[in-house]
C-alpha cells in the first residue's frame, strides 16, 4: 500500500478523543510514508487526520466538490486538492487513487463511502483491504448489525471477516496488510461456481 483513503467525519461538536485519534491516525500515516486521500475539508475529524499527515511530514491529497471548496470547508496546506464536479465523481477519484481505506468515526457521507466500498469488494470490483478505526467503540453497533446481517443470511462470512477493525492505527494498518481478498466468497455471491 502507497496511499490510504480516509473517510471520517466532519463535524467539530464530537468528543476530542475523535480529534486527538483522527491527527494520530494522520501521524501513523507519515511516519509510515502512506499518502492519504479524503475529502479535502479543514474540520472535524477531516481536519484532524490532514493536519497529523502534514505535521508528520507526509502528502495530502483532498478530492472535494466545487460547493465544498470554499475558505470555511476546504483544507488550504495540501499537496493536491483535485476539484471534482459531484459526490459521486469524488468518490470515484477517491477509490482511484486509494490502495486502501480506512474509516474512522463519522455520520452518513462517511456511512455511505465505507459501504459503497465494501460492496465494491464484495463484487469483486477491487481487493484493496478496508478497515474501521474503532475510537471510543464508536463502531460496536454496526459491527453487531453486521454479524446479525452474517447470522441472517444476508452477508458471507468472508466479507464480513475482510472489514478490519482496530483501535490503535499501527495495528490496523499491520491488519490490512496482510488482507486476503475472498476470491472464492466473490464467485459464490455472483453465482459464478
Amino acid at each position: 500500500m502507497k496511499s490510504i483513503c480516509v473517510f471520517c467525519g466532519s463535524s467539530d461538536s464530537v468528543h476530542a478523543d475523535y480529534k486527538a485519534a483522527a491527527r494520530q491516525m494522520g501521524l501513523v500515516l507519515a511516519e509510515k510514508g502512506l499518502r492519504l486521500i479524503y475529502g479535502g475539508g479543514k474540520t472535524g475529524l477531516m481536519g484532524a487526520v490532514a493536519d497529523g499527515v502534514i505535521e508528520g511530514g507526509g502528502e495530502v491529497v483532498g478530492v472535494i466538490i466545487p460547493s465544498m471548496n470554499t475558505r470555511t470547508l476546504a483544507h488550504v496546506g495540501l499537496a493536491r486538492m483535485d476539484v471534482v464536479p459531484s459526490m459521486h465523481a469524488r468518490k470515484a477519484r477517491m477509490h482511484e487513487l486509494a490502495d486502501g481505506y480506512i474509516a474512522l468515526p463519522g455520520g452518513f457521507g462517511t456511512f455511505d463511502e465505507l459501504f459503497e466500498t465494501v460492496t465494491w469488494a464484495q463484487t469483486g470490483a477491487h481487493e484493496k483491504p478496508v478497515g474501521l478505526l474503532n475510537v471510543r467503540n464508536y463502531y460496536a453497533p454496526l459491527l453487531a448489525a453486521l454479524d446479525h446481517a452474517v447470522a441472517e443470511g444476508f452477508v458471507f462470512k468472508e466479507h464480513r471477516e475482510t472489514l478490519f477493525c482496530d483501535p490503535d492505527p499501527n495495528a490496523l494498518l499491520a491488519a490490512m496488510q496482510n488482507h486476503k481478498h475472498p476470491h472464492e466468497a466473490v464467485k459464490r455471491w455472483l453465482r459464478e461456481e
